[in-house]
Parts: structure tokens; C-alpha cells; sequence
């Protein structure tokens, strides 16, 4: 799977999406359902980043969150915090908005074929990871054991509800989920992502591991990883929250020599970890 029959388009030049379908996820994230408006066929990779915008307001960077598994649409999720955003969340089925990409480098797929596949997310880090958790989910034959960890701050802050529920339940993912701060409603774990792995015996070394979430979060899951011999070869790091301009024009992504823009969002830790403001 390749984005290379996009490699006529030019990347600066915006195309308009057509919304067919949103939905209020959560009090500050906007759930969108899009196709492309003069119907060509939007092909991605798991992992891989639009900017997605109006003309007026300018554009953002949004990780997919949909699987390329999945025809005719994809999906993005917005959370509203600042200009921009605001007025993506305004937005309703039928109206436009405007799509550059796909862009940047996504998940190396074919790594994971055939490979045990642990997913931890937290927060909006599971907008870009379900692009992948849906992937592994519609091809489920082409990977081993999998397993998601996800965690939120609160329940009101939890996403993708029809899909959590469905993974509570499945036999083809082991998820597991908590909450930093729970309700009178929660029945769930509560604390830390990290202690999800306390339900976690044993780990095969080789296991494929994507990280996404808040920055404080990456170091502590790492630690984690090493109690179980994972390789830091096998475990991808996704630096979409650094992103701008997506082409590597702004630099606001840079970090020393690399683009996160252009050499990311996804990256192999171990190719990272030294860069003291990757991680």
C-alpha cells in the first residue's frame, strides 16, 4: 500500500472534501466523515497527516483516523482550540472544507505483518492510532496477538464510543482502558496509562509497538517496554502534535536535523531517542 498514485497532485494546492457526515464526539472533538468532492480516489497510509482548512481561517494538520481498508470516504477528528479549528467544528454535513495530503510518513505496515502488535494510546492520541487499529481490525489473519491501551482524563473525554465498546467485547484485540480522574458512572481502572500494563504477564520482545499521546506520556510507556526486553527498533513513536505546515517550509517541526513534517510524523524510536526534544 502506497500514496504514490497521489504523486501527481501538487501538495501546496488545496482540494475541496465534502462533509458527509459530523458528529459532536466528546464537549472540544468533532467527528468528520469526508469524500473528496471531485470524487478521485484519496489514497493513504496508516499514520499519515492531512491539513485539512477554509479559505479565510487557514488549515491544521490532523492525523487520519480512518483505515484505507475503509472505501469510498476517510475520516478526520477535530478538537477545537483555536481559530481554525473552531471553525472546522462549525462545520456540517454537506458543507466543505479543504484537504492537502496525505502527507508525511505513516506506520511501516508491512513490519507488522505477521508480528504480536501493542497499540497505546492516550487521549487524542487515538484519533492518528485507530487509522492502524482499524487496519489490523479489517485484516486481522495478517497479524498475531494485539493488544490496545488506551487511556483519557475522564469518561467525558473518552472517543470513538461505538468502537470502544465493540473492542470491549472482541475476541480479535485485547483492550484494555482507564481514566485519570472517574465519575460516579465509571466502573473501569483508574490512574495512569503505565498502569495498564500492571494486566499485562508477558510481552514477546519482538512485539511492534506505536506510541501516541501527550508528550509527558512517551518516557513512561518506554520505561514500561523495557521491563519486557521490547527492542527500541521495534517501537514507533508518532510526532504529529510538532507538525505545521506539513512540507517542511515553516519549520516549526524542526528537530536538528530532521522534519517531522517530512521525515515523521512516525519514527522508529531508536532512530529518535538521542534527539533531546523528540521524546
Amino acid at each position: 500500500m502506497s500514496c504514490s498514485s497521489n504523486h501527481d497532485k501538487n501538495i501546496f494546492l488545496p482540494k475541496n472534501a465534502i462533509i458527509r457526515k459530523a458528529s459532536q464526539m466528546t464537549a472540544f472533538e468533532t467527528h468528520f466523515t469526508l469524500k473528496m468532492e471531485d470524487e478521485s480516489e484519496f489514497i493513504y497510509e496508516p499514520g499519515q497527516i492531512v491539513e485539512a482548512g477554509l479559505f479565510g481561517y487557514g488549515e491544521i494538520p490532523l492525523g487520519l483516523s480512518s483505515s484505507p481498508t475503509q472505501q469510498g470516504s476517510f475520516e478526520l477528528v477535530v478538537r477545537e482550540v483555536g481559530k481554525v479549528s473552531k471553525a472546522l467544528c462549525a462545520l456540517k454535513a454537506g458543507d466543505t472544507m479543504t484537504i492537502r495530503g496525505p502527507l508525511g510518513k505513516g506506520f511501516p505496515v508491512s513490519e507488522f505483518v505477521g508480528q504480536d502488535v501493542l497499540i497505546v494510546a492516550g487521549g487524542i492520541g487515538l484519533c492518528p492510532t485507530r487509522s492502524m487499529i482499524r487496519y489490523i481490525m479489517d485484516r486481522r489473519d495478517e497479524f498475531k496477538d494485539f493488544k490496545l491501551l488506551f487511556g483519557a482524563r475522564s469518561p467525558d473525554e473518552l472517543l470513538f464510543e461505538d468502537d470502544l465498546a465493540y473492542w470491549r467485547c472482541s475476541s480479535d484485540v485485547n483492550y484494555l482502558e482507564t481514566v485519570d480522574k472517574p465519575n460516579d458512572r465509571w466502573k473501569g481502572n483508574i490512574g495512569v496509562i503505565t498502569t495498564l500494563f500492571e494486566g499485562i504477564d508477558h510481552l514477546d520482545p519482538a512485539t511492534r509497538v506505536i506510541i501516541c499521546g501527550p508528550p509527558i506520556m512517551y518516557k513512561f510507556v518506554i520505561a514500561q517496554l523495557a521491563k519486557y526486553n521490547i527492542s527500541e527498533h521495534h517501537i514507533f513513536v508518532d510526532l504529529e502534535r510538532r507538525m505545521k505546515c506539513g512540507v517542511g517550509k515553516c519549520g516549526h517541526c524542526q528537530i536538528n536535523d530532521k522534519y517531522v513534517c517530512m521525515d515523521g510524523p512516525v519514527f522508529r524510536y531508536s532512530d529518535i531517542k538521542d534527539l533531546e526534544e523528540a521524546i
